[in-house]
């Protein structure tokens, strides 16, 4: 058998950038974990699979994933 001894986990250089990085985007993009009245995430344009409870937003300004149920202030009617 081996000795060897699975570390700890520890955040890398990369996780801390990117925290940072998406803290900035939430900071700016009011991006909040309730919906707005009838606006949320799952019934926005830029929320690309709207039948799943966490999708990727693809909006300029965020490209991130978000769930559902949350809103920001570019939300933006489905034309249909």
């Amino acid at each position: 058998m081996s000795d060897y001894v699975i570390p700890d986990p520890e955040p890398k250089e990369i996780d801390e950038q990117l925290s940072i990085e998406l803290r900035h985007l939430a900071d700016n993009a009011v991006l909040k974990a309730k919906p707005q009245g009838d606006e949320r995430c799952d019934n926005c344009l830029y929320y690309l699979e709207n039948t799943a409870e966490i999708s990727y937003c693809w909006h300029q300004k965020l490209r991130i994933l978000v769930g559902g149920e949350w809103w920001c202030q570019w939300w933006e009617e489905i034309a249909e």
